[in-house]
């Protein structure tokens, strides 16, 4: 696959999230420095989620069916620029910083980072339509237990993991029959990533920032 050829800069297809969805949360980890990398990440330019429309409307239907059980929508992720990637791509190769290692990494070595897909070199978020979530109890405010951390790199992670408890299981699978039912696809290292089945864009890779400004372009 010829990189440069797939990706463009045009936002037409997209929408800011939070204008389809008002009551949704979002945390957006790569806007901040709390994350794997811990510095604010390229082409995140504001702490918004940009979608997809197609993508944003399933999204749209999975919250309300979430709100009905009590639970809100938590974004840490939506859309992320091609640079974004190239970003933890060369992180990857050349920084030697490991200062955010015991918080996201602990077990596994940066090149074990991408052999075992936790990063990948093109990122499916890059074509507009995968997201990284978690659900909020509205009762309680707090994220339900999912037995592990947003971007934590490990074994523990998997949505199948042996190693977390019944209720923590439970949590994933809810998550995951709510995004599925609503037309989404999980993958099996990563219980908060779910990318729109039948995707707009499965061959475009998109490097607008991640901003209220690109839409208007």
């Amino acid at each position: 696959m010829d990189y440069k050829q797939k990706v463009t800069g045009s936002a037409a297809g997209f929408v800011l999230l939070s204008d389809l969805v008002p009551g949704i949360v979002q945390e957006i980890r790569y806007y901040s420095t709390y994350n794997f990398i811990g510095d604010r990440i390229d082409g995140y330019e504001e702490p918004v989620a940009l979608l997809t429309k197609e993508a944003a409307r399933a999204l749209k239907a999975a919250s309300n069916q979430a709100m009905v059980s009590g639970y809100r929508l938590k974004i840490f992720d939506a859309y992320r620029p091609a640079n974004a990637v190239r970003h933890f791509v060369l992180w990857g190769i050349e920084d030697l910083d490991l200062r955010m290692k015991p918080f996201f990494y602990p077990d596994l070595e940066k090149a074990e980072l991408f052999e075992q897909g936790y990063i990948a070199s093109m990122s499916s978020h890059s074509r507009g339509s995968t997201v990284d979530l978690t659900l909020l109890d509205m009762a309680t405010g707090k994220e339900l237990d999912m037995g592990s951390p947003f971007d934590y790199f490990s074994e523990l992670s998997h949505p199948d993991s042996k190693d977390v408890t019944p209720e923590q299981h439970r949590n994933r699978m809810f998550l995951q029959d709510l995004m599925v039912r609503n037309g989404f696809e999980p993958i099996d290292c990563e219980w908060w990533h779910f990318t729109l089945k039948n995707e707009p864009y499965p061959d475009t890779y998109f490097e607008f920032p991640v901003s209220r400004e690109s839409l208007k372009k």
